[in-house]
């Protein structure tokens, strides 16, 4: 499977193979949303707590005598049907909410929702991205001709969510200068997965080579 490789300025400079195992995957939802369900609740920080009746201070003494009131009886003033009471059933930041996933789900569902974004031509690949100095206006210039290749017109119009650019290796430069482009994201390709491919409208692999050799090599770990 071959596909073009654009620079900078959104011209047509070369062409790269990707690898079957990686981008030519079927699609499977099943895997997908297993996958990107469990990392969601992995990243889960529960902070909501509330106290139930055995927490909240008082009520240690019966409100009034069992019988011969008239009132309804009570056998403690922070019950949750009282004012000031504990509360049944509530949020506490004691729950776990982690689920398992191995190496090799998480790999897979990666290369499949890769695999998707590729049939559906929202992948880009740039050969380079160079800045002699960090420059949001610079970066602007870049996406702007990016916009113009044929099928990435929103780079321009989408105002959230845009696309996430993919580099070999961390860049300040890089990242300084797309650091004020609300729309996009800069990350290291190491650290891409399921959820992310999902959460952006293009994925851009700058320096193909390179970025495509480091998820080539998750499946190898996964198989160890």
């Amino acid at each position: 499977m071959e596909t073009k490789v654009y620079n900078q300025k959104g011209k047509e400079t070369a062409t790269v193979t990707l690898p079957e195992r990686v981008f030519g995957i079927p699609w499977n939802a099943d895997l997908v949303h297993q996958v990107v369900v469990s990392m969601q609740a992995n990243a889960r920080n529960p902070i909501a707590h509330t106290k139930d009746r055995g927490d909240v201070s008082g009520g240690g003494k019966k409100p009034w005598r069992q019988k011969g009131t008239g009132r309804a009886r009570h056998g403690s003033s922070r019950s949750p049907i009282w004012v000031g009471g504990g509360v049944a059933h509530g949020p506490t930041n004691e729950r776990i909410f982690a689920k398992k996933l191995n190496k090799k789900m998480k790999a897979k569902s990666l290369y499949t929702a890769l695999s998707r974004k590729v049939k559906d031509g929202e992948v880009l690949f740039v050969d380079t991205l160079s800045f002699d100095a960090p420059k949001t206006s610079q970066a602007k210039s870049i996406v702007d001709a990016l916009a113009t290749i044929k099928g990435y017109e929103k780079f321009t119009t989408k105002k959230t969510n845009t696309a996430l650019f993919l580099i070999p290796e961390n860049n300040l430069e890089i990242k300084k200068s797309f650091n004020n482009m609300g729309n996009v994201e800069i990350d290291e390709v190491r650290n891409l997965n399921t959820v992310d491919v999902l959460s952006y409208a293009y994925i851009v692999f700058v320096d193909p080579k390179a970025t495509i050799e480091n998820l080539e090599s998750r499946l190898t770990v996964s198989k160890k």
